[in-house]
């Protein structure tokens, strides 16, 4: 796969804190609101610039495109950002809970995009895509980066080796607890010549940032007579980390109401596809299991093994047993995408979420065990597309750290 160095906008060391900030697509706007008040600096005026208008503005309003542009240019003109003199590649490191994994930073190419060299699992929504394209083409530059794995092999550890020996250009703990440590690569050339011989890479999380990355190259392509190949806007920013250094927690459910049972008929319906197991507190569950919290109290339901085929790299994963066993059947939940009675809770706020989430209504939540690596690079492979929010990883990329201009 190609790898392009880049002159990056990144922050000034002294503000780096400051600036960097929670992707747009992990809070809502209220949640938005509350992490940017009182920080100017925050990279979240960029990227959810809807916090910096009226709670009731429409998010697709012109508004929230120009605002957002206005923020970038405010953050490069008082100094906050600041510009690369040569172009550059990054090694990115994340700590959390003591737990390492670092990845490189540099710009993939649309057309390795287009042609499956960088491999996806998830089918995005248009009205997102048509949004981020709409914020790429109007900032000029992609503002935050795509998460990409890569098969692990021993040149990106020797070569990450010799990077991290120096001292970091960033060091900082978000607020979060996670640490991030950021090193400049300025001999790029080794890695511009192993990535060469990577064949392929996989969206971990990000598909509707790639797919708007692609979408806003393409239309620059066609808006230039001039077009030769060698123009920013054929690249877009991307973190690569090796697939063994990741860490995939479960994307849970709530669905908010019973379809008319009660809690008692809906678990008598679920010893019917398994072993249900009453609890005292919220399971572990394993590879074909479900932890369920309805009616106040935790049961786990482990489906037979010999009824599922792990040969299949979609009918296999527990997102795809919960809806085609529990969900749909049972609780007459239709699309995930669209079905207003169903929300989805990432792992990473925890079982009394989940438990909170369900006292304030008459429903039922789903604790699932997550979806490994292994299973979303079988499905990738295969040319598949994973239930919607089948994986969520931990810890999440910071924006503002890198953005990426397009000219």
């Amino acid at each position: 796969m190609r790898l392009n160095p880049f002159r990056a906008l990144r922050p000034d060391p002294r503000y780096v804190a400051e600036v960097a900030a929670v992707p747009y697509d992990v809070v809502d706007r209220e949640e938005a609101a509350r992490l940017a008040a009182g920080k100017p600096r925050s990279f979240l005026h960029v990227g959810r610039s809807d916090i910096d208008l009226p709670p009731d503005t429409d998010p697709h309003d012109d508004r929230v495109y120009a605002g957002a542009r206005a923020a970038l240019d405010r953050l490069v003109r008082d100094g906050t950002l600041v510009r690369e003199a040569e172009p550059a590649l990054y090694l990115y490191r994340l700590i959390r809970n003591g737990r390492p994994q670092t990845g490189l930073v540099g710009c993939v190419h649309v057309d390795d995009y287009e042609h499956d060299v960088i491999r996806k699992h998830e089918k995005t929504r248009r009205d997102k895509e048509d949004d981020r394209t709409r914020h790429v083409l109007t900032l000029d530059a992609n503002a935050e980066p795509v998460f990409l794995a890569v098969e692990p092999q021993p040149e990106f550890s020797r070569l990450a080796d010799q990077v991290t020996r120096a001292a970091p250009l960033y060091d900082f703990i978000a607020d979060d607890g996670v640490r991030h440590v950021v090193w400049k690569i300025e001999d790029t050339h080794p890695w511009v010549s192993f990535f060469g011989s990577v064949p392929v890479a996989y969206v971990a999380d990000g598909h509707h940032r790639s797919a708007s990355a692609w979408r806003a190259g393409k239309e620059r392509r066609q808006a230039n007579a001039g077009h030769h190949g060698a123009e920013e806007y054929n690249w877009f920013l991307a973190v690569l980390f090796p697939a063994d250094q990741l860490e995939i927690l479960p994307y849970n459910r709530v669905v908010a109401d019973l379809n008319g049972l009660s809690p008692a008929e809906f678990v008598e319906k679920l010893r019917v596809l398994g072993r249900v197991t009453a609890l005292d507190s919220a399971p572990t569950p394993g590879a074909g299991s479900l932890g369920v919290f309805v009616g106040n109290r935790w049961y786990q339901l482990d489906f037979p093994p010999d009824s599922i085929d792990a040969t299949d790299p979609i009918g296999s994963l527990d997102v795809s047993l919960l809806h085609e066993r529990v969900l749909g059947p049972v609780l007459n939940v239709g699309d995930p995408r669209t079905d207003p009675r169903i929300d989805f809770v990432g792992g990473a706020r925890g079982v009394a979420e989940l438990e909170r989430r369900v006292a304030a209504g008459e429903g039922a939540a789903f604790l699932l065990h997550p979806t490994s690596m292994q299973q979303l690079i079988a499905v990738s492979d295969a040319g598949e597309i994973m239930p919607p929010k089948s994986t969520w990883f931990e810890p999440k990329l910071r924006s503002g750290l890198f953005v990426h201009t397009l000219s």
